[in-house]
């Protein structure tokens, strides 16, 4: 019996993970791309709109929020993508390996390409929005939770689509009325942080959203690919 197949369940999510990090060192300029978009659009912003400190502290919560979820949704195509085109995809549907997993391992590998990297980068241009430093704090936490979010749902919609030669727009349709939800509570927990006032609840319905969204997206990313490749 191949080794794999007597992988334990994280064993499998793990080696899935690993693979998916190690490919995305090798495309470093294409997995760049959602970074440098993130840090360019929110550069050019105040250039936009002038240089006053309090417009741009009373606009960064909701820039910073709204130019992370476009990054976000422009590496979700790029979930299956790379698999599907190699023919990497299919051997995965029909190897004995949880297809549950595969979707689960793949969501969280790109949190950890996408998702992560905007959150440790976000304080930084944070500052030059003259954002106040008590916000950070909750711009950091409401991105770590809000990325987490939006991998899982984009998966959702990255599945579905997979199968299409240009799927992006359809892609961006299925998944931006999903994503308002996570943008409107993410910006929100700035933007009572910037104000001085508790922002905890903001982020429970987050983390909440993140503990239901866990269980089910994969569901729906491994039905929605079972459409997809059959089709």
């Amino acid at each position: 019996m191949p080794a794999e197949i007597r992988l334990s369940a994280p064993g499998v999510m793990w080696r899935l993970i690993r693979r998916d990090l190690l490919l995305a060192l090798r495309r470093r300029a294409e997995v760049a791309n959602p970074l440098l978009f993130f840090v360019l659009v929110c550069t050019l912003f105040p250039l936009g709109i002038g240089p006053d400190p309090a417009q741009l502290a009373a606009l960064a919560p909701g820039v910073l929020w709204v130019v992370a979820l476009l990054a976000c949704l422009l590496a979700s195509d790029g979930v299956f993508r790379g698999d599907f085109d190699d023919g990497s995809l299919e051997q995965m549907l029909l190897s004995p390996a949880s297809l549950y997993l595969l979707a689960l391992a793949k969501s969280v590998a790109h949190w950890l390409i996408t998702g992560l990297p905007l959150a440790l980068m976000a304080p930084l241009l944070a500052l030059m929005l003259q954002l106040p430093a008590a916000a950070v704090p909750a711009l950091v936490a409401s991105l770590l939770l809000g990325t987490a979010l939006l991998s899982l749902i984009g998966a959702i919609g990255a599945g579905l689509t997979v199968g299409l030669r240009r799927g992006g727009l359809l892609l961006s349709l299925i998944v931006l009325p999903l994503y308002i939800p996570v943008l409107i509570f993410g910006s929100s927990a700035v933007q009572a942080a910037a104000a001085g006032l508790g922002y905890s609840g903001q982020l429970a319905v987050l983390g909440a959203l993140l503990a239901l969204a866990l269980p089910l997206a994969p569901w729906a990313v491994a039905a929605g690919l079972r459409v997809s490749i059959d089709n």
